[in-house]
This record gives C-alpha cells, structure tokens and sequence, in this order.
C-alpha cells in the first residue's frame, strides 16, 4: 500500500488545498494520470499519480488545506475487478457450470404446456394474477430485463396466457432509453456546485477524464452574476449614502481575487528573496543578428495554413533549447550543495496571468519537439497557465527557465533563477538595428540575448559558451527546423 501525498509543487509552495478529486475509491489509476486538482498561491493544478494502482482510500475532504507530504489517499496494487465493475462475470468461479445455464434457458418457452393456460383462464385474469409477484417470463427473458433495467412487473406480455417475451423487454427498454435523460459524467463537487449554481450538467462540456463534468467547467458555464437590483438603490441613494452602499457587496465579490493575488505576490516576493539571497548571480548578454532566422520564419509562414504559421518565440525557444543540450552545465538544479543534471531539456516558459503574478510551466523535452510542436505546445501552455489548468509535473521539473518580453516593447531583461534551477534565459524584442555584415552597413533585425547563471556550479566561460551556441543556432536557423 503506497501513500498519494501532497506534492511540491515548485520551490515556493509550503501547503496546498485540495479542490476536487478526479477519481473516487477503486478506480485503477495509471502513472502520469491526473487524479486531483489542488490548489497554490500561484495557480490551480492538476495533480498526477506517482504509480499504478487501485486508488483504495480518500484521505483528505475538497477543500482541505494540507501541508506538502501530507497524505490525500491510498494506493493499492493494480487489479482487474475492482468494485462495482466486471463483478457478474468473475463472480462464483467454483461454479462456472451456472454461468452457461442461461444459454441453455431458451427452450422452456417451446415446452407447450404454456398454451393450454388461456383455455381455463380468461385474459384479464393473468394480469390480477401477476400483481402479487408472479410473473410470466423465461429466464432469457428475466435475464434481458435485468440487463436492460426493464421492471417486468410493469409489462404486459404479448405471449400465450401474458406471458412476457423477448420482444416486450426490447420495445419496453428502448421506450426507456428514449425517454431516460442521459447520463453526465461528473465529479462529486461538480454535481454539488451545478447544484448550487442551478447549472444543467446536461449543458457543460467536459474537460476530466473520459470527457468528466469537473467543478471548473461548471464554474465557466454558470451565468454571471445578473444585478438587476442594485441599479434601483444606487438611483434611490444618490451621493451621501453611495459610499456605505456598496460596501457590503463590492468586497465579497472583489476579496476573493485580491486574496488571491496577494498570497501569489507574497509567494512570488519570499522565493525571489530566497534566491537573490542564496544564490550568487552572474549576468551575460550578446546581441544576436536575426536576419536569416526572420527570413526562414517568413518563407515558412508563407507557405503554411493560418494554425500552422510560427512565432519568433518559439525559434528563441527552439534555440535555448537545444544550445541547453549542448552545454548540460547549465540544465540542472543546485541541491545538497551540488549540481544535478537535468534528465532531459524541460524548458520553464514564464507566463504572465491576467490576474497578475506569473507561472512558469516546462515544456518537456523542447530540444526534440519540431518548430510546428514546439508552437502548439507553447500555446497549449500558456493558455493553460491562464485558465489554471496546468499538470503537477509541467510546474515542478523545469531545467532551466525562459522568460520573453518581446511582446512587452522590452529589449533586454536580466532575469532571477528559479530555484533550484541555475540558470535563466532572457530574450527582449526583435527590433531593427544598424548593423555591419562582411563590411557593409545595413539595417538588420536584431535581439538580445541575457542568461543568468548560479556562480556555484558555473563560471563566465560556461555562461559564454551558451550564448555562444544560441546565437549561431539562430544565425543558422535550418538548425532549428530539423
């Protein structure tokens, strides 16, 4: 029996709170499957399993706020049945005789014995009849009622003397089929918020496993808050009484983000601090000639459908990437007082939230994605990020961070690393610039390029060398396409 424990979910996190379970007792959960969302001072995330198993107990209630190790539930080995699920046909082995009697239950319908029953009995008297219990049915056709939750009693059968046949069960079960509403899968505290929230299930489009109803989907498709009211007191109180009016509702409909967007500075505040003071920075800075990169990206956009075209994030990106497998000093973490290399490029993107703060989730395994994924799973990401829908692994196993404020008009930025990581790249805007080439003076598109690096595990040479390998990566972008 393993424990499922709250878990660290980046440098900055002490406790978390448990939003919703994803998965209830005896489901069969797989490594790498969400199972929870829990949420941060910096975001809503959805936590993964460690291992497979059988998820046996709960120990933890929604909205639960736990520190990080505590453990949410139990993890049991993996096993075929599990509860409520494939029971009827794994049940009684020592008797697998009693399994194939129904096959064989078909022929009492051809015994004649049952034709000679309306002959002393009216017709209307088997259905008196049947009202104490007895009902007139074959095993076969017992059997296909039970499967097909038809209740018997409430049948009046076609056959010889009412008794009930195969075609009863079939017309009275698709009957109910058309008229039984269908079936929404939700979590628990989706149903409880739909029903607090007046939401039909029926309507929300869900985003769990197996296309699940969760309690953030409900929250999305709920109305907004409708004031109709307040417009009546705000014009019957015109200017004294205006201040004393809104106090009561403004704060509980504001509090709650600026709670939110406090701690999240507070979070943001504490590690930064941790950082600056623990680790020993030093900064570097190139300027890098974009001309054949922006030419390769133009011809590429050109040729390609409007969802397909690429940004010149994602070239910076691809190159930090892989000039980050080319010097492996610099894509780790500093623990224990030594430095541990990374498995794999996992590139950390900063995100700024539309609430204020940032995030930066990893892009796995960047230096091996082409362009077209490395651009699909960059905006998969930061979209995430804004909607709190990021993975516990795509926010705690970053190598090394990537912060770009191109967007922004920034043209250099000297980043601070997160820890543990040692290292953080920075890229501002791509603007044009005076430049000589091979003598001659033109106006080329340029950027800058800035790392900051953990003086404990590496020097200004190390640092040098990865500029270095991002700036003739980009001067030779066809690196970048293969």
């Amino acid at each position: 029996m393993a424990e499922f424990t709250m878990p660290s979910l980046g440098a900055d996190m002490d406790e978390g709170t448990l939003l919703e379970w994803l998965v209830g007792p005896g489901d069969l959960v797989r490594k790498g499957d969400p199972v929870a969302v829990v949420e941060t001072a910096k975001s809503t995330i959805e936590v993964e399993c460690f291992e497979t198993g059988t998820m046996t107990k709960l120990l933890v209630e929604p909205g639960a706020t736990v520190p990080v190790g505590t453990p949410l539930a139990l993890i049991g080995p993996a096993t075929e049945q599990q509860p409520g699920r494939h029971a009827p046909k794994k049940g009684k082995p020592s008797k697998p005789t009693e399994s194939a009697e129904p096959a064989e239950t078909p022929k009492p319908p051809e015994i004649p014995s049952p034709p000679p029953e309306p002959v002393p009995v009216p017709v209307s008297a088997p259905s008196a009849a049947r009202r104490p219990g007895h009902i007139e049915a074959g095993p076969l056709v017992r059997h296909l009622a039970e499967q097909s939750g038809v209740d018997l009693e409430t049948l009046h059968g076609s056959g010889p003397g009412g008794r009930v046949t195969r075609t009863d069960v079939d017309h009275a079960a698709a009957a109910r089929a058309s008229t039984k509403p269908p079936h929404v899968r939700a979590t628990p505290l989706a149903r409880r918020i739909a029903a607090e929230l007046r939401v039909d299930l029926a309507t929300v489009k869900g985003t769990g496993r197996q296309s699940a109803v969760r309690a953030s989907d409900v929250r999305q498709a709920a109305p907004g808050p409708s004031a109709p009211a307040p417009p009546a007191p705000a014009a019957a109180a015109p200017v004294h009484p205006s201040p004393a009016r809104p106090s009561p509702v403004r704060p509980s409909a504001t509090r709650p983000s600026e709670d939110r967007t406090t701690a999240m500075r507070q979070a943001i505040a504490g590690l930064m601090s941790r950082a600056n003071r623990d680790i020993p920075h030093y900064y570097l800075s190139t300027t890098v000639d974009m001309a054949a990169a922006m030419d390769r990206l133009h011809e590429h956009n050109r040729r390609s459908p409007v969802g397909e075209r690429l940004l010149p994030a994602a070239l910076l990106l691809k190159a930090a990437a892989l000039a980050a497998r080319e010097v492996p000093e610099l894509n780790g973490f500093w623990s224990d007082d030594h430095f541990t290399a990374g498995e794999g490029v996992h590139v950390g993107v900063a995100v700024s939230l539309r609430g204020g703060g940032l995030v930066a989730p990893a892009v796995h395994d960047a230096d091996t994605l082409a362009l077209p994924q490395l651009m699909a799973g960059l905006k998969d990401l930061v979209t995430r990020a804004r909607t709190g829908r990021l993975r516990g692994s795509e926010v705690s196993d970053a190598t090394i961070t990537v912060t770009n404020l191109g967007d922004q008009g920034v043209e250099t930025v000297f980043g601070v690393i997160y820890p543990p990581q040692v290292a953080l790249v920075g890229f501002g805007r791509v603007v044009d610039r005076p430049w000589a080439v091979d003598g001659l003076l033109g106006v080329r598109p340029v950027v800058t390029a800035t790392l900051s690096a953990d003086h404990r595990a590496t020097d200004g040479a190390v640092g040098a060398r990865y500029l270095t390998a991002v700036a003739r990566l980009l001067q030779n972008p066809e690196q970048l396409w293969t």
